[in-house]
């Protein structure tokens, strides 16, 4: 893999890369769960406002299915792709090459985020940036696990695993775009997450501290969940 940290140039730049081609069939809503309105707007609309509230991200790519005309009646303040894949890693895929040919650099870092989780703050993505900016590899936000982890054998308790060292995965993650370009393209479209990616690659992504309230709005009980912290905050709660 090229060593894009060493042949970087002197101030490379932030992009963000939002996959939103999902279809959203485990919230069971009608239509993609990022298009749902939750406090007074579609999901990803709040998820866009705050990397728009990140002066260093340089512009926004939401990479949707081909035939999605969700944005078509929106002025947009960033870029869409229509080159949706049939999963995620494809669409990150496509929309890493979208990138590259709207002007950004191999060597530029890139924050792929979850357009269903909604609840990111720009306090939390600026602190992602500020963790991995000089670091030889990226890496993303992950929230310790607080809770008791059990692995199961047909539907009962098999064992009680250590949790000291088990964190879990969110979003953004933070690579430099040739360097995840040139992961995904060796793994595959079955990986779920970036880091898994680099991982493959033997890489060994930073852990940057994230926050419980920046999960991904999954199932429909998430729904209600997401929409009372967001009008907490609209109220400044």
């Amino acid at each position: 893999m090229t060593d894009y940290k060493t042949n970087s140039p002197a101030n490379p730049r932030f992009w963000a890369l939002i996959p939103c081609a999902g279809t959203g069939s485990r919230a069971g809503s009608d239509g993609p769960k990022q298009y749902q309105p939750l406090a007074g707007q579609p999901m990803v609309m709040h998820t866009l406002a705050a990397f728009a509230a990140v002066a260093r991200i340089a512009n926004t790519a939401v990479v949707v299915a081909v035939d999605d005309d969700f944005f078509d009646s929106r002025v947009a303040t960033y870029l869409i792709a229509n080159c949706g894949g049939s999963t995620r890693a494809g669409s990150v895929f496509n929309g890493l090459k979208f990138l590259l040919e709207q002007g950004a650099n191999p060597h530029d870092w890139v924050l792929v985020h979850d357009a269903a989780r909604c609840l990111v703050t720009s306090r939390q993505i600026n602190a992602l940036i500020d963790a991995c900016a000089a670091d030889a590899v990226g890496g993303l936000l992950a929230h310790k696990l607080p809770d008791t982890l059990k692995s199961e054998v047909g539907g009962r308790v098999a064992a009680t695993l250590d949790r000291s060292d088990k964190w879990l995965a969110q979003t953004p993650q933070m690579f430099r775009i040739g360097m995840l370009r040139d992961a995904l393209a060796q793994v595959g479209d079955k990986v779920t997450d970036e880091s898994s990616a680099m991982e493959a690659m033997g890489l060994h992504p930073l852990l940057v501290p994230g926050s419980a309230q920046n999960f991904k709005v999954t199932y429909p009980e998430d729904f209600a969940l997401a929409e009372a912290i967001l009008n907490g905050r609209l109220k400044g709660e």
